[in-house]
C-alpha cells in the first residue's frame, strides 16, 4: 500500500470516531471537510455543494470563500454531478468551462455525493493550489471515506 493511501487509512479511522456521535448526514460531511482539509497538506479548498431545486449550492467548506452557487451543467462540480462519476482534474486551465470560484487554484478532484437509494444529492469537492494534485489513490481513499456518511451509528 502507497504511502497516500495509508494516510487516507488513518484519516478514515480518525474520523469513523468523530461521526459515531451523530447520524447527521451535514454534521458528518462538515467534519470530513474540516479533517481533510486540515490533515491533507495539498488541500486548498474542501467543501460539499448541494442539489438545491435543481442548482448546486455550497452547504460548507474549509478554505478561502467559495462561490455561493454554480452556474448550471458548466464546470467540475457539474461534470462529476451529471456524469455520477469522479473527475479528476490536473490542470483546471484546460478543463473546458472551469469555474474559478479562486483564481489560486490548479487542479481538482470532485466526488459526487449519493444517498442511501443511490441518488446524487451534491458533490465533494477538493482544490489544489498545486498543478496534478490528485490521482486515482485519492479517488479511493476519499470514497471509503465518504462511506461514513450515511454509515449507521
Amino acid at each position: 500500500m502507497s504511502k497516500k493511501l495509508e494516510k487516507y487509512e488513518r484519516l478514515y479511522e480518525q474520523i469513523s470516531h468523530y461521526v459515531v456521535t451523530t447520524s447527521d448526514r451535514w454534521a458528518r460531511l462538515a467534519t470530513i471537510e474540516a479533517v481533510l482539509h486540515h490533515k491533507m497538506q495539498l488541500f486548498f479548498w474542501t467543501g460539499v455543494y448541494v442539489l438545491v431545486e435543481g442548482e448546486l449550492i455550497v452547504r460548507s467548506y474549509q478554505g478561502p470563500v467559495a462561490c455561493q452557487k454554480l452556474r448550471q451543467h458548466t464546470g467540475v462540480c457539474w461534470a462529476a454531478v451529471d456524469s455520477g462519476k469522479t473527475v479528476i482534474v490536473k490542470n483546471v486551465a484546460e478543463f473546458s468551462g472551469h469555474i474559478a470560484c479562486n483564481p489560486a487554484t490548479k487542479s481538482e478532484i470532485v466526488l459526487p455525493l449519493r444517498d442511501e437509494k443511490g441518488k446524487i444529492y451534491g458533490c465533494l469537492d477538493i482544490d489544489s493550489d498545486q498543478l496534478g494534485a490528485f490521482d486515482e489513490e485519492d479517488e479511493q481513499g476519499l470514497l471509503k471515506i465518504l462511506q461514513l456518511v450515511d454509515k449507521e451509528k
